[in-house]
Parts: C-alpha cells; structure tokens; sequence
C-alpha cells in the first residue's frame, strides 16, 4: 500500500525533526528514504505555519477501533495517599521538595517536580530522572528531552504552551538504573495528586514503568502500546521512552503511530 500525499509530508516532517537531532536512521513501512527526503522542504515550511489542535488532520487507526480498556488503578500507600490528598498544586510541590519517603532523597541533587503548563490538556508522566534533569530540576532535558519536544511538535504540541511533563519518581535513581517496586510506591502518592489537580483530558505515559503504573498491569510496552485505556476516566496512551528510542531506531515507527493515536484522542476521533 503507498503512502498518500499528506502521510508523506508528515512523515516527512518526523523525519527532518530526527535529522536536527543526528538521528539518520528511520524506519517507515511503505515510504522509502527518498520520497521523505523529496518531501522534506515542504513540510519544513509547514511546520513554522501555526495550526489550531481542532483543525490537524491526522493519519492512523481510529482509537476505537485500536480498542479500550479500563483496568485497575494499582494499589499505592493509603495513609501517603491521605498525606497528600488535601494539599493544593504549589503546597503538594514545596511538599516534594523535602520529600524523605525513601533512599533517593540522599542522593538527589534536585527534585525534579514538573515543567510545562499545570492548566494543559495533555499530561505525559516519563519514569525517572537522570543525570540533566537531577542537576537542572526540569523533566525531559538533555538529548531525550529534545527528542520528546519533537515528537510533541510532530502532532502540534509545545511543552511550554499544551502539555503538562512530569514523572513517576521525582528523584533520581543512582547510575540511571530502573526504578525499585518501593520506590514507586512512596512517589506514586505525588504522581496520584497531581494528575487530580491538573486534571488532564488526557495521559501519556512514557516508558515501561510509567506505562505499567497506569494501567495497572505488568506487561510488555509492547503489548500495552497501541490501545486506549483510562486512568481515574481519563483516556491514557502509552509508547516508549524518548531515551529507548535514541537507543533503538527501530521504535521510530511505532512511536510514530502512538503518537498520531494521542492527536486523535485529543481531537475526538
């Protein structure tokens, strides 16, 4: 099956965006390199043209057809739960700020609260933070930061304007490694609230930990992408991490279709 013209020029976009970034290799089923590249131009001088969320035309599945699934929100500390559950959006923040709940507070440099606008519509909640983001105190810095805010501009999204950015743990891991089961535990309380008090219309969630949490089972991202579930009634997409992608090129596609999945859930599809 070939590509029509404006898969082409979106496409085509994605593709310029991992070529600011040095990223060479891209993997399109259908699309080969040098019909992106001829295409490249025009949808550059697309991209600096602003664009209404209503009136984006996108390209995939409709979500209903991909499926829905409620399932159940896991089990977090009830009595951390009832800690945090009357606190308003700058209380719960300086509340983090001298957080204790575990081992990473020895470690930190900077709690890493959030970044983006607390009144967005859409809520994406990454895992950890790493090295960038415990010395700045911002989500999503660095390399795979830039990567995100691609992948947001892709679908005409902007951290700064429509999204809100946070993550399930608000210290870092020592080394980068995963994070622990009681880890997540004592943190989820935080992630919890601030999903209530931003209210989103709707979640992405970045990453095998972030996207295990919210849907509340332990598969596969694999197997979890390509759905729409609903965390507390709000409509939740999962895809892989920014950072894994820089890692594994051959994800690019399929980040590309979770997120053209997210731009119809926002749109109404």
């Amino acid at each position: 099956m070939s590509a029509e013209p404006r898969d082409i020029r979106d496409l085509a976009r994605f593709l310029s965006q991992r070529e600011d970034l040095g990223l060479d290799e891209v993997f399109l089923e259908g699309l080969t390199r040098e019909q992106v590249l001829r295409a490249a131009g025009g949808a550059r001088r697309e991209a600096r043209q602003p664009s209404g969320l209503s009136s984006r035309e996108t390209v995939g599945t409709d979500p209903k057809e991909r499926g829905s699934a409620e399932l159940p929100v896991p089990e977090v500390a009830s009595a951390s739960e009832v800690d945090l559950a009357g606190f308003e959006y700058s209380e719960l923040a300086v509340v983090a700020e001298s957080c204790q709940r575990c081992r990473l507070a020895k470690g930190r440099t900077r709690v890493v609260f959030s970044d983006g606008n607390p009144q967005a519509r859409l809520m994406v909640v990454g895992e950890a933070p790493g090295a960038n983001e415990d010395r700045t105190g911002l989500p999503f810095v660095g390399q795979a930061g830039k990567f995100l805010d691609l992948l947001l501009a892709s679908v005409d999204l902007s951290r700064k304007d429509s999204v809100y950015i946070c993550n399930v743990l608000k210290c870092r891991p020592p080394g980068n490694r995963d994070p622990m089961a009681d880890e997540i535990e004592h943190c989820s309380p935080f992630l919890k609230r601030q999903i209530a008090l931003v209210a989103p219309e709707v979640i992405v969630a970045v990453g095998t930990f972030a996207a295990q949490l919210l849907t509340g089972t332990n598969h596969p991202l694999g197997k979890l992408r390509g759905t729409v579930y609903a965390y507390e009634g709000v409509p939740l997409v999962v895809t892989y991490h920014p950072a894994a992608l820089l890692r594994n090129a051959g994800w690019t596609r399929s980040t590309w279709d979770d997120f053209q999945l997210l731009r119809q859930v926002m749109d109404g599809s």
